[in-house]
């Protein structure tokens, strides 16, 4: 039995530059609220540009966000039910490692807040418009002004290109994954254990969770759920460790 839908976005909802969730998954999530399955988008976003994302059921759903860091109910605004951050010192030192890569930019994301220390123009539109993330500039990332959920270092040359350089050293202190084609995500939660946490606040078991995804940063959750889905674009090294493979999501809610 299925009580609960948890669902990557990126690359799995939304392909290539979609920007808008097709209207298809919101008739599914309503059809499901009235039988009882919860939908949660499970992401490495933030809540308010999931909840933008999402505005035809916003009050109805679930947020995994930033990776597993935070875990928002349901409501407007829901609460949160649980929070990861990372320790400040060395968070701001991979800060600053990020920076110091000339084909990096840095993005420190805050419960609801996305920061960034800019040293192109691209990043902060990219961000602000087409993630549509809250955003804030700063000089330095010491300026931050609240915990500190996850780093990421966009990487306009590839995200396999900066790992190397990064996973090293950091990958032992943190979680690291690559989160996209140009995305390196470092949280000390992840996603299985954001699932965790939450199926724990709902009541729910592990195996009554259904799970989409189709990068690295969702095999945690994946390898969790009692139902995962890889998503067919995913790299074959992934879509390997998975049988249930789908094109689309809505295909599989439809099913149930």
């Amino acid at each position: 039995m299925i009580r609960l839908i948890a669902s990557d976005i990126d690359g799995t909802l939304l392909h290539g530059d979609q920007r808008e969730i097709s209207p298809a998954i919101f008739q599914q999530i309503r059809r499901l609220n009235d039988k009882g399955i919860l939908f949660c988008p499970a992401s490495g976003r933030q809540y308010s540009s999931l909840r933008r994302l999402f505005a035809p059921v916003a009050n109805e759903l679930i947020y995994l966000c930033e990776n597993g860091a935070v875990v928002y109910g349901s409501g407007d605004p829901g609460p949160v039910l649980c929070k990861t951050p990372m320790p400040q010192v060395p968070a701001l030192e991979l800060c600053r490692e990020i920076l110091a890569l000339p084909q990096c930019e840095v993005l420190i994301s805050g419960a609801n807040t996305s920061y960034l220390c800019p040293k192109k123009a691209d990043i902060v539109d990219h961000i602000r418009y087409f993630v549509g993330n809250n955003t804030a500039l700063l000089s330095h990332p010491e300026e931050i002004g609240e915990e500190i959920l996850k780093v990421s270092a966009y990487c306009r040359e590839g995200a396999v290109q900066v790992e190397p350089l990064l996973a090293p050293k950091w990958g032992s202190k943190f979680q690291c994954a690559v989160a996209g084609e140009k995305w390196l995500d470092f949280t000390l939660a992840d996603k299985g254990t954001g699932l965790q946490k939450l199926c724990a606040a709902l009541g729910i078991a592990l195996g009554e969770v259904a799970a989409f995804g189709d990068n690295y940063n969702d095999l945690p959750m994946l390898r969790l759920a009692g139902f995962p889905y890889i998503m067919d674009n995913a790299v074959p090294a992934l879509r390997a460790q998975f049988s249930p493979h789908c094109r689309r999501v809505e295909d599989i809610l439809s099913a149930l």
